[in-house]
């Protein structure tokens, strides 16, 4: 037996029970995920496969997102109770427009954004100075702002990425935005090679990713909803990454027929190693942590690379009220 590096969470069923029906029903709730089915959400999947959000007494129902899907909107109309956010720029954008969402916890400590290089062509983050990379648009107006003033990259070496690996697996001289569990092993698999990855977060990029959104309205209405489905969540994230997480995949592959068990298998490995959920204020506060001083940290970042106004009421995107209250736990093999 080994111990984990992060403490173990539980739910308080006496109390979360309370979210269900006076009748003994259970209460629905409706979670939307921002993408397809992928061992990136496997932690929601496994509280829906082994009954923890059950045990707190939420039938909840996972909606996964997709290209032509936005659940955002769907929760913004009430269609919805949860959503799982991108990253606190998302969060951001929220309160600059008035919107009045609201995150609650954030899964990944670590964000996931990578830049891929040809071995040899680049061994640290500042080589990639040298390369011409391929970022897309989001990513030009985002964080890429942050590269350009942080750390010195230009406007000039960026092309547009088309989500094609094509043109960079032809080209040494070119690197290439990627997610950690996804363009890694897609150059792999196409084109023989282990690229060198380089993690955003590791650079500097400071902001927490894979939250969990709600509305401020849902919080004043039914905080006992909320903090269970918080609770069974941040259980289900440690269960899912240190326990038997077969019934969990099974729900993904089920959910999305272009997965594989092998794609599954690979970015559960990358998140493990990269501490992408448990690294951070996580290792004192368990899965799911939030910190004002790191979303304020991310905040004076985006403030300074030009991509948010000073003045926001950033601390309004988020609330510490459902999360940062783990029990340690030393299990798992």
């Amino acid at each position: 037996m080994i111990q984990s590096k992060i403490p173990h969470l539980v739910c308080a069923l006496s109390f979360c029970a309370s979210a269900s029906f006076a009748d003994g029903h259970l209460t629905p709730v409706v979670f939307g995920t921002n993408w397809l089915a992928q061992a990136e959400h496997g932690g929601f999947y496994q509280s829906v496969a082994d009954g923890t959000y059950a045990a707190c007494g939420l039938d909840v129902e996972i909606i996964s997102g997709g290209p032509q899907v936005n659940n955002r909107a769907l929760m913004l109309a009430g269609k919805i109770d949860f959503h799982m956010g991108g990253d606190m720029l998302q969060a951001f954008n929220a309160v600059k427009e008035g919107i009045p969402v609201v995150s609650v916890a954030a899964i990944f400590q670590k964000h996931p954004q990578v830049i891929l290089a040809h071995p040899g062509e680049a061994e640290s983050w500042e080589d990639l100075k040298d390369l011409t990379l391929l970022i897309g648009d989001n990513g030009f107006t985002s964080y890429y702002q942050w590269m350009i003033a942080e750390h010195g990259f230009t406007v000039e070496q960026r092309q547009p990425y088309t989500f094609n690996p094509a043109p960079f697996i032809a080209d040494k001289e070119k690197g290439m935005q990627g997610y950690l569990s996804s363009e890694p092993y897609a150059v792999l698999k196409e084109a023989g090679f282990q690229p060198n990855v380089f993690l955003i977060a590791d650079a500097g990029y400071s902001s927490y990713a894979t939250t969990i959104e709600t509305m401020a309205d849902t919080i004043e209405s039914a905080p006992e909803k909320v903090e269970c489905f918080v609770d069974g969540s941040l259980t289900g994230w440690y269960n899912y990454l240190y326990g038997d997480s077969a019934a969990a995949d099974e729900l993904i592959l089920a959910a999305n027929p272009d997965m594989s068990q092998d794609k599954i298998d690979f970015a559960k490995k990358m998140m493990l190693e990269e501490g992408i959920v448990d690294s951070g204020s996580a290792l004192e506060t368990g899965i799911g942590s939030m910190t004002d001083e790191v979303i304020g940290d991310f905040y004076a970042k985006m403030v300074s690379a030009g991509v948010l106004e000073d003045g926001l009421d950033w601390q309004s995107a988020y609330t510490l009220e459902f999360t940062n209250k783990s029990v340690g736990k030393d299990i798992k093999p």
